[in-house]
């Protein structure tokens, strides 16, 4: 039996309902998806490692199981693929980097021993950009399986670090995947590769066996087709481990209580700067959210500074985990620039300057709280801009720069450094599309734990609109290995001013 693209690109929860109601099984959508991955996932820079094997031996057990009537989870049978920082018994986790190419563990991450036991189908470990962007990355193509391109314009980036997951994801290679975010690679690849992210509250999943880049800030999600599947992944992956002692035990709730009207605020200066596709489709996001929700204008953000310190506490803890690379000199093997450089400025942070961020994080995190406490959650675009064109440094595109803006012009608020560093939850969603095809994005934050929620308001967006069904094109992919073009002309486009301010230029990690 051969399944095709309204299968593969059906929700978790629609292809749990085929699979309960017999219309296929595990081992033939297992099958589907590693075709697509095998012939597909090179094209999009988008897979390291296929794991046929194992996954058509999960596949067969969850059948196995289902004939005799159990039923683990609302992941039973459903296959996924795995960011590469992932560790997985027996098969290489790169860290998509040329160092650890040959690395192999003896033990499987939290997480990925929790899909196991809901039932999920291991089908590869993903792409991602070289030691998730730690050492400064400033272009696209900083990994070993070379730049991720987007599915809806391979000439684009399908976003960093968790580049594969986005990718595979709306390509329909895999029916979800997990990524990890330090400060935006979650959101980051959600937005730019069109499929629903959820960055979950710091310590909400184990991140043991997770590739460690910083320790007080690193989280692990899923990247799905929908709010309602990242919900359902959230339930299997979600609770306390004892092997991770920063992991909470918080209880995750799905499906979320009776529908209520919630309080969103829309936060000043959301668009400043953005692409103007992308202020239309965000306005026109807002619109939806008004049906089922009492939307407050033009709220403050703590205007603190956000990238300053996310920036120090990644440059401080990223060097102290890969100090041993650094002071061997093998990141010289890396494939960036930025990279191969990277280490020793970040090696020599000053403590003080390390611990005079840590003690800011705290009030700041306790402003940031004064002002979620009033809302459900508050809503900005996810990106001020589409996916930026592969093939060239992030500061440094061809042509003439655009006028500066002058000194005193409105800056988006820096969400996605201020929610990293608070240790919040957010959801980035479809909302549309803007120039060359790619699509936009709109964020929710919360509250710490206000996952159930946040997932509510997404779903009930979702339900009003039909940006996350929507399919890529996949007839124009470039072949597996194509040099990396650029599609840039003219003056420097609008997203180059579109990162979050701060050391490490953020928005890439």
């Amino acid at each position: 039996m051969t399944l095709g693209d309204d299968v593969v690109f059906s929700s978790v929860a629609a292809l749990g309902r085929g699979l309960r109601a017999r219309r296929f099984s595990s081992v033939e959508l297992t099958e589907a998806y590693l075709q697509r991955l095998e012939s597909l996932g090179p094209r999009l820079g988008a897979v390291v490692t296929v794991t046929r094997a194992l996954a058509l031996e999960q596949a067969r057990a969850a059948d196995a199981e289902a004939a005799r009537g159990h039923w683990r989870s609302p992941l039973h049978g459903i296959p996924y693929g795995a960011k590469d920082l992932l560790a997985t018994r027996g098969i290489p986790t790169t860290w998509g980097a040329e160092p650890f190419r040959a690395q192999v563990f003896d033990h499987d991450a939290t997480v990925v021993e929790r899909l196991r036991a809901a039932g999920a189908v291991l089908l590869a470990k993903l792409a991602m950009v070289e030691l998730a962007g730690g050492l400064g990355y400033n272009n696209p193509d900083a990994s070993f399986t070379g730049p991720g391109r987007s599915p809806w314009n391979a000439d684009h980036w399908s976003g960093g670090s968790s580049s594969g997951s986005g990718a595979a994801t709306a390509a329909g290679l895999v029916a979800f995947a997990i990524g990890s975010e330090t400060s935006g690679s979650i959101l980051t690849p959600s937005a730019f590769s069109g499929v629903s992210g959820l960055r979950p509250t710091y310590g909400r999943v184990s991140r043991h066996g997770a590739m460690a880049l910083c320790w007080t800030l690193d989280k692990l999600g899923p990247l799905a087709r929908s709010a309602e599947d990242c919900a359902l992944v959230l339930q299997a992956i979600a609770g306390a481990d004892p092997a991770d002692p920063t992991s909470a035990d918080e209880r995750f709730a799905w499906p979320p209580p009776a529908a209520r009207r919630f309080r969103l605020g829309v936060l000043r200066n959301a668009t400043a700067r953005a692409q103007p596709e992308v202020e239309a489709t965000f306005k026109a996001a807002v619109d939806v959210l008004r049906s089922f929700a009492d939307v407050e204008e033009d709220v403050a953000f703590p205007d603190l500074p956000w990238g300053d310190a996310v920036g120090i506490i990644v440059d401080a803890e990223g060097a102290a985990a890969f100090r041993a690379l650094i002071e061997s000199g093998r990141s010289r093997e890396l494939r960036a620039r930025k990279d191969r450089f990277g280490g020793p400025p970040a090696y020599m942070t000053l403590a003080v300057d390390y611990l005079e961020a840590l003690r800011a994080r705290v009030r700041m995190r306790a402003e940031l709280d004064a002002l979620l406490q009033r809302y459900d959650a508050v809503v900005v675009p996810t990106r001020g801009a589409v996916a930026p064109p592969i093939g060239y440094d992030f500061d440094k595109p061809p042509g003439p720069p655009p006028p500066s803006p002058p000194p005193d012009a409105p800056r988006p608020p820096a969400t996605i450094p201020a929610g990293n560093l608070a240790g919040l939850p957010a959801v980035g969603v479809p909302c549309g599309f803007g120039r060359d095809g790619l699509p936009t994005s709109l964020q929710l934050m919360g509250r710490a734990f206000s996952e159930t929620t946040l997932l509510a308001i997404a779903q009930r967006f979702q339900q009003a609109t039909e940006w996350h069904t929507r399919r890529p094109p996949l007839d124009r992919l470039p072949a597996a290995g194509a040099a990396v073009t650029s599609a840039v002309r003219g003056p420097h486009p609008a997203w180059a001013d579109s990162a979050e301010p701060g050391r490490g230029d953020l928005y890439r990690l």
